[in-house]
């Protein structure tokens, strides 16, 4: 078995570094319920610890945010997700592979994430279930804090 650069031989290791996640970032959840990848989230809190909620009044690093078809309007929770954020931080936007319940058509991240300040940078792998979006603020979308 071989690992390409910048991934561990073990899966739980290349699932952080594929998210670009460091020890002592702070990460935000949101959109958690039962059918989440839990191996993706056990690879992350394994690398920075445990995630906080929407709640937090932390600046955070990165969102990781779960979202499926059927679970209200994309622009809104893009934009929930931006207040807590560092100026240089990502939102990772996980929803459904294609064929599997509450798969989102990617017209729909294409449509909301410009509208919301953010553009899509790359797409990752996020388990059996899952896709991963990379999504970072366009130049300007946002004041400095």
């Amino acid at each position: 078995m071989s690992a390409t650069a910048g991934q561990a031989a073990d899966g739980v290791r290349s699932l952080a570094d594929r998210f670009g996640i460091e020890p002592g970032m702070v990460v935000m959840e949101m959109g958690y319920d039962d059918d989440v990848d839990s191996d993706l989230r056990d690879a992350l809190t394994d690398r920075c610890g445990d995630l906080v909620d929407e709640d937090t009044d932390e600046v955070v690093d990165a969102v990781l945010v779960w979202y499926r078809d059927g679970d209200g309007d994309l622009f809104e929770l893009l934009v929930d997700a931006l207040g807590p954020l560092a100026d240089n931080g990502v939102v990772w936007l996980l929803t459904p592979k294609a064929g599997r319940d509450g798969h989102v058509e990617p017209s729909e991240i294409a449509e909301s994430a410009p509208t919301a300040g953010l553009q899509q940078t790359s797409t990752v792998n996020a388990g059996k279930d899952w896709s991963g979006a990379r999504l970072v603020l366009r130049r300007g979308a946002k004041g400095k804090k």
